[in-house]
């Protein structure tokens, strides 16, 4: 007997609907939709966790269909407080419905809400390939770019061939589309297209020339995107970060030393630094690492990028510790406070450099200096594969890149794709 791939494909009896029930379905969908774009970039969930939740997010979205017109009545309520999570839940129905007309409308609603635009794209992404059937092509063929932008984004989310609509869409006069083509590019590993994105290198968007240079890297150029993505990594803009992490994947590591010492002249610029010693995974960096654990405002950054090196579990090892008491890290109870971002590091352990020194002093002969490392290993297919199996959230991203990066051509793996198609994908890799 064959299984349901997808948590919602299971066959359950009509009922007449209960409005309060539906509408808990609705409130808990959007809810967890929430939490997933949290826990979908945390350095401490692992993909079991994701998978967890993402039955629970397709429980209660099937719940809302079962319903039928009651539950796609109520969750089109949601959308006159507009965000990321109600745009993603009303764009499943609609799709899962094959309602083109309510299709046609979140579109046009979408594309001036930045936050209905990301919901709207996971959506694509979330549903099953069959669900798009019939729906994708006419994006693609639009006049609209927007439209034409889903279009590709849906495609690649399934993986699958957008045709000439993607070499197209790298010279469109449309800034968007171009970024979002130039993107897919890198992710797909398209390396007939890598000589237009050197090209597009040159873009007057910045956006756009960062993605560029992304993705000839990621396509095996190792000359101009090299030295593009140097410059915007030193250069302090919006894509520094982004391009600094991917360049120190790959640079040789005298190059990448010499890439953090430039940060080292501002302390202003100290979690750049403890963070890409790190990424460069250079265990010359390990006893400085060390040191910064002492600081509190660098003491869970540097753990993490230790056990990105090392490959160690702090909190499974008992190598951490408390806080300093009286620390107040992310949002607070002022109402007058603007800020309300989360802390990066809030589900970091604290590390404990004491511990943390002695089993360097006697482990640390394993790391020669000079050699990268990634996890505990040298960074390998297999090791990588393993890592996406088994890591957390952020350590598989950056498996993900390592093997895109070791061999030219190979896709992105997609490590916010909904948990049971990542899981698939993963058995077809032998993983």
């Amino acid at each position: 007997m064959s299984v349901p791939e997808h948590p919602a494909a299971v066959v359950r009896p009509r009922r007449t609907p209960v409005p309060l029930v539906v509408q808990q379905h609705v409130d808990e969908a959007v809810q967890l939709r929430r939490v997933r774009s949290v826990l979908v970039r945390a350095a401490h969930v692992r993909l079991p966790r994701l998978a967890r939740l993402d039955e629970r997010i397709a429980a209660h979205l099937d719940g809302i269909g079962v319903a039928g017109v009651l539950g796609a009545a109520l969750c089109l309520q949601v959308l006159e407080r507009p965000g990321v999570a109600e745009f993603f839940a009303v764009t499943v129905r609609a799709i899962e419905d094959r309602d083109t007309e309510r299709l046609s409308r979140l579109l046009a609603a979408a594309a001036a809400l930045p936050d209905g635009r990301a919901g709207l794209l996971s959506a694509f992404g979330w549903v099953e390939a069959a669900a798009l059937r019939g729906l994708v092509q006419p994006l693609l063929d639009a006049h609209d770019p927007w439209w034409r932008e889903v279009g590709l984004v849906a495609c690649d989310q399934h993986g699958v061939d957008p045709g000439d609509t993607l070499a197209d869409a790298l010279t469109d006069d449309d800034a968007g589309l171009r970024q979002r083509a130039l993107r897919m590019v890198g992710r797909r590993g398209r390396m007939d297209l890598r000589s237009a994105c050197i090209a597009a290198m040159r873009d007057a968007n910045a956006s756009c020339a960062f993605e560029a240079a992304r993705a000839a890297l990621l396509t095996g150029d190792r000359g101009a995107s090299m030295a593009v993505l140097e410059a915007m990594a030193a250069g302090g803009g919006l894509r520094a970060q982004e391009a600094l992490s991917i360049v120190l994947k790959v640079a040789p590591l005298e190059r990448g030393l010499a890439m953090l010492a430039g940060f080292a002249k501002d302390r202003a610029h100290a979690r750049t630094l403890v963070r890409g010693a790190g990424e460069l995974g250079d265990p010359h960096g390990i006893a400085w690492l060390i040191e910064q654990m002492r600081d509190p405002k660098l003491a869970r950054l540097a753990g993490e990028s230790f056990s990105l090196v090392t490959g160690l579990d702090l909190a499974f090892l008992d190598l951490e510790c408390d806080g300093p008491d009286g620390l107040v890290t992310g949002p607070d109870d002022d109402p007058d406070n603007p800020d309300v971002a989360m802390d990066e590091d809030d589900s970091l352990p604290w590390p404990d450099p004491g511990k943390i020194g002695a089993w360097w002093q006697v482990n640390g002969h394993r790391f020669p200096a000079g050699q990268r490392f990634f996890m505990g290993e040298p960074p390998g297919e297999g090791h990588c594969l393993r890592v996406l199996r088994e890591g957390s959230q952020r350590q598989r991203a950056a498996a993900s890149l390592h093997l895109s990066l070791m061999k030219p051509g190979t896709p992105l793996f997609p490590t916010a794709a909904p948990a049971w198609r990542q899981q698939r994908w993963l058995d077809g890799m032998g993983a």
